[in-house]
């Protein structure tokens, strides 16, 4: 039987008829009407296979009309979630766009994320201007603090109208766009009009559709800092191995982008990829290999890789994802007995960067794609669009629906180009041959 095509629907959400004429004077409107084709490959679908899909999306970017009128118009803005590099810059880019170039004099940030929405946390909003957020892009975090775990829709939509807010930008991972289509969904039900734009953010890179998300440049150029102190390390003694834990809790893509870019990594590992440690085939004897081979290695593991052999109760975080149990750990005790057991030196280090990683500021570029996606939701969200966040695909800023981006999660294809070349890149296939 024929394989079933995957169905994507790509249609945005509207509050209703945008009537009022924008105050942007120096913009190229976009239109509704003329929507952008793009050639989707499987690759970037999440799909196996190589066909490609033509798809429709609507473009990001100024309407000639608004459904919001400005002088009425206040906005929220909250983040949620893990750390990233380059939140501070999507509040800072949302709050100029919003008061220099739509004239909008009310944005406050809810503190502490999902949270500031209940009143029982006891949390204040902050009044969110051009002022107040001049300089926070040099730093890293999120002025507005964050959390984990969900909070009652019902409670945040009644939060929404008492503020009397008529837009929200949520800014957050996957499970703050699930989040954000309840909240959707509870302003739908109400009947009330509040627009609920989401901006993607995950280090990880790991949201379903978006093949870049902010601060994963810039942390994929830190990532190779510590993997060049580790090399360091390993090189600098006979029988060095350098053990790098880098984020990726279902996805290897910061592990696998940081190989890539310093081509001295002997190991890469990866939850999407098997690992077995034991036999001729497996991890160990490969590590064995390479030592007598060439007297050093360079190991880079994603925190979610290898998580099949570690025997425990399954467990969840605030925010539902699975508690990881700690792969590395794992890999240095067996890697260490494995050796006792040869009478073979080796000397290991290990280099844990993680939290180092996401609360450093963005960079360059990281900072220019905050800056469009900040943007380009305000101008989704005058327009009168809900229920979608603004992203980069290929070279276009698009509009994606919720429903979309939440479908699943996206990883990495072990079958693809872009996986052939990281293993080209790191050689450990020929040490795990005899």
């Amino acid at each position: 039987m024929p394989k079933k095509k995957a169905s994507y629907d790509t249609t945005i959400g509207n509050l209703g008829p945008a009537k009022i004429g924008t105050p942007q004077k120096l913009s190229k409107y976009r239109n509704d009407s003329e929507p952008l084709t793009l050639m989707m490959t499987g690759e970037e679908l999440c799909e196996l296979g190589n066909e490609t899909l033509a798809m429709r999306f609507e473009k990001a970017g100024p309407r000639e009309k608004i459904y919001f009128d400005p002088s009425k118009t206040k906005c929220a803005i909250v983040t949620c979630g893990g750390l990233c590099p380059g939140i501070n810059d999507v509040i800072r880019a949302i709050v100029n766009e919003a008061h220099y170039n739509y004239g909008i004099r009310t944005v406050i940030g809810i503190r502490f994320g999902l949270r500031g929405f209940i009143p029982r946390y006891g949390y204040d909003v902050a009044e969110l201007t051009p002022q107040s957020v001049s300089e926070i892009h040099h730093f890293g975090g999120t002025v507005l603090g964050s959390s984990r775990g969900p909070q009652d829709p019902g409670e945040i939509v009644d939060s929404l109208e008492r503020m009397n807010v008529n837009v929200l930008f949520v800014i957050g991972g996957d499970g703050t766009m699930c989040a954000a289509k309840a909240i959707v969904d509870e302003i739908s039900k109400r009947g009330r009009k509040i627009a609920v734009i989401g901006v993607p953010k995950t280090i990880d890179n790991d949201i379903n559709f978006i093949t870049r998300s902010f601060g994963f440049d810039t942390a994929v150029e830190k990532a190779t800092e510590a993997i060049q102190s580790a090399h360091v390390e390993a090189t600098g003694m006979d029988m060095g191995v350098g053990l790098v834990k880098l984020m990726g809790r279902e996805a290897g893509f910061i592990a696998a982008q940081a190989t890539l870019a310093m081509r001295e990594v002997n190991f890469l590992l990866v939850p999407e990829a098997d690992l077995n440690l034991d036999g001729e085939d497996g991890f160990l004897m490969a590590l064995e290999r390479r030592l007598r081979r060439r007297g050093h290695a360079l190991i880079v593991c994603a925190e979610g890789a290898g998580q099949d052999l570690l025997l425990r109760e399954e467990r969840k975080d605030p925010s539902g994802n699975r508690r990881l149990a700690d792969i590395c750990s794992l890999l240095m005790e067996r890697i260490k007995t494995h050796f006792e057991s040869t009478d073979m030196e080796m000397f290991m280090k290990f280099i844990d960067p993680s939290y180092m990683i996401r609360s450093v500021p963005a960079n360059a570029g990281d900072r220019v794609y905050c800056g469009f996606l900040g943007q380009n939701a305000v101008h989704a969200a005058m327009a009168g669009k809900t229920g979608m966040v603004v992203a980069q695909l290929k070279s276009s800023m698009v509009h994606l629906p919720l429903d979309l981006v939440t479908a699943k999660r996206r990883s990495l294809n072990v079958e693809s180009d872009y996986w052939r070349a990281v293993m080209e890149a790191t050689g450990q296939q020929d040490y795990y041959k005899d």
